[in-house]
């Protein structure tokens, strides 16, 4: 007998409980466990403590060896296109501490976490039009709501996009066309999307979560060893393009945000820039 026991892993019923104030936690008897991100049950509203819960999530999801499938979602109408009206208090009252806490460390978790914390293969669902779309964009496979519309906010409102969606666009865009969706705030409906390879399926809304868990009941056709290892070399594209510039990137937006000295996240900022969407512009210069 081993000296040492082993260390206990997380339980599915501990950490749906924990979390339920942020994720919505189902998980069939296969293994299969669905994710839906909310706020007050509706679309999420981003602030530090969401921020923070993301990541802390994707670990304790990846720790626990009966899961064997994720699929992520967002709640409401939209994924996300509004923040907590009191979100972002922390940071304005002490930035510097939370440039690093919040812009820079959770952040980078949070990306990396979801490449590299999960052993199992992922299923993004894009519910609806939102910001910080890398999170379903960056899983092995990506559905999309037709009627939904991705873009990056971050530029329109005076920062920098180094959160983890420009290595997101680099990758699925190319350089030339990430470039140009990083400075003009060009949005990518469902459509477009599908054409330039940012998602593989587009379906109405209420159809999303169906065909997510029919994707997985074939991947789960074939035996846990197979579907884990096959995750390892999918998502090696997703490991070298995060190793080689997300540091990097979350350290220039965070230099950004200290050298303006002052909170660049606001209530009033994200939904100014989330307004050339609702309104139907295809740039936020138009």
């Amino acid at each position: 007998m081993s000296l040492q026991d082993f260390v206990v892993t997380p339980k599915f019923e501990e950490y749906k409980e924990r979390f339920k104030n942020h994720y919505k936690l189902e998980r069939r008897s296969d293994g299969v466990i669905l994710v839906q991100a909310h706020t007050l049950d509706g679309s999420v509203q981003l602030s530090v403590q969401n921020h923070r819960a993301l990541g802390l999530l994707f670990k304790a999801i990846g720790a626990d060896p009966e899961n064997e499938l994720m699929i992520f979602t967002g709640s409401g109408e939209d994924f996300m296109m509004d923040a907590d009206p009191e979100g972002f208090k922390l940071e304005q009252d002490a930035l510097q501490h939370w440039a690093y806490e919040y812009a820079y460390k959770d952040g980078r978790i949070n990306v990396s976490s979801l490449i590299n914390d999960m052993e199992i293969p992922t299923i993004g669902i894009l519910n609806g039009s939102g910001f910080h779309s890398e999170i379903v964009l960056m899983c092995d496979l990506t559905l999309m709501a037709e009627d939904a519309v991705i873009y990056d906010l971050h530029y329109d409102i005076g920062s920098v996009p180094g959160d983890g969606i420009h290595s997101c666009f680099q990758e699925l865009l190319g350089v030339k066309r990430a470039a140009y969706a990083l400075l003009t705030g060009e949005a990518f409906d469902a459509k477009k999307a599908l054409d330039y390879g940012m998602v593989n399926e587009t379906l109405p809304k209420d159809k999303l979560i169906e065909r997510a868990f029919k994707i997985a009941d074939h991947i789960m056709t074939q035996p846990r060893i197979t579907r884990r290892l096959t995750t390892q070399i999918i998502r090696r594209p997703w490991r070298q393009r995060i190793s080689d510039d997300l540091d990097g990137g979350f350290g220039i937006q965070m230099f950004g945000h200290l050298a303006k000295e002052k909170a660049v996240h606001s209530r009033k900022h994200i939904n100014t820039c989330g307004a050339y969407v609702k309104e139907g512009k295809k740039n936020g210069f138009d």
